[in-house]
């Protein structure tokens, strides 16, 4: 019982930090670019997009 409890943490963890990945790209290129299509696209990529700013900016 204790294996399943910790593997459903586990994976709910990992879905949450792709969903704040996808969320932080979309905000930062929603902001930097002032378009829709920009963020949109770019929350697809989410933790790579957030990832190239910092190095960027």
């Amino acid at each position: 019982m204790e294996e399943n409890q910790r593997r459903r943490t586990v994976t709910s963890s990992v879905k949450s930090g792709i969903g704040f990945g996808s969320a932080l790209a979309m905000v930062i290129s929603y902001v930097s670019w002032h378009s829709v299509g920009w963020a949109i696209l770019h929350g697809i990529f989410g933790w790579l997009y957030v990832i190239y700013y910092v190095i960027k900016y």
